[in-house]
């Protein structure tokens, strides 16, 4: 059985650590990425994911320095995203020091975008973030453009579609519940892993040891969390003691400097 993931996620505004509510609400600093990153890799978390929240708005990439900063200091699998629109965007990003890529809006607007730079880089880079947001009338629907941008897309039609175009790994971000601490969407979570065959990233709403072991007993092979460690006491080290001991299968504690 593959083990489950850890994978803090990381907003970047400026080069400085933010964090919101449901995308646009409530907005703080969080600190330095790179040192947090150092943190966190002492911590021995599985992977980190960075995204570059303004370069979609602002129409460029994810900003390379800061990767080509944390790739000099810590040694475990990243992923980053943010604006990509070309090849030679990921080909740039990957030469800096991530080990995967992150697409969201550019997969919405051309969908061939994703088998084009899975079969460039391979499946094993392309990750395709879903972000998603309840409408008026109760449906759940993806949503592009940082969360500007709703669509009639169905968030678990896509992923299956996303999958078919050679995505490496599928994450699912409820807009909902992003920032808010109270659970992740895990009947989405559910019924998206028992349709994908790739692995399914569950992230937004995690704010207690309960909510990372609810998403991943749901189908979820990792998870992201972003406010329960910046603004609770809980760390990565408590998060992995808690699923190992209530039998959900994760690595055992080591950093990538061990």
């Amino acid at each position: 059985m593959l083990k489950k993931r850890i994978i803090p996620k990381f907003l970047v505004r400026n080069g400085r650590l933010v964090k919101g509510v449901r995308f646009h609400e409530n907005f703080r600093e969080a600190g330095n990425p790179v040192s947090t990153a150092k943190v966190y890799d002492s911590y021995g978390v599985d992977e980190l994911l960075f995204v570059d929240i303004d370069a979609t708005p602002e129409g460029r990439p994810a900003t390379g320095s800061i990767i080509e900063r944390v790739s000099e200091e810590v040694f475990m699998p990243f992923t980053v995203g943010g604006g990509i629109r070309t090849l030679e965007q990921i080909a740039a990003l990957l030469a800096s020091g991530a080990d995967k890529v992150c697409i969201n809006t550019s997969a919405v607007e051309d969908p061939g975008f994703v088998t084009r730079a899975a079969s460039r880089f391979g499946d094993q880079c392309i990750v395709v973030g879903i972000d998603y947001q309840r409408g008026p009338d109760g449906t759940q629907r993806v949503v592009s453009r940082c969360g500007r941008h709703p669509t009639e897309l169905d968030p678990l039609a896509w992923a299956q579609r996303m999958q078919d175009a050679h995505a490496g790994e599928i994450m699912l971000c409820s807009i909902d519940r992003d920032g808010t601490m109270e659970g992740y969407d895990v009947d989405l979570i559910g019924r998206v892993a028992a349709k994908l065959e790739v692995p399914l990233i569950g992230s937004s709403g995690a704010g207690t040891l309960q909510h990372c072991r609810d998403a991943l007993e749901a189908g979820a092979s990792a998870i992201t969390i972003s406010s329960m460690f910046l603004f609770s006491d809980h760390s990565p080290i408590k998060v992995r003691t808690y699923l190992a001991t209530n039998g959900v299968s994760v690595r055992s504690q080591k950093g990538s400097h061990s």
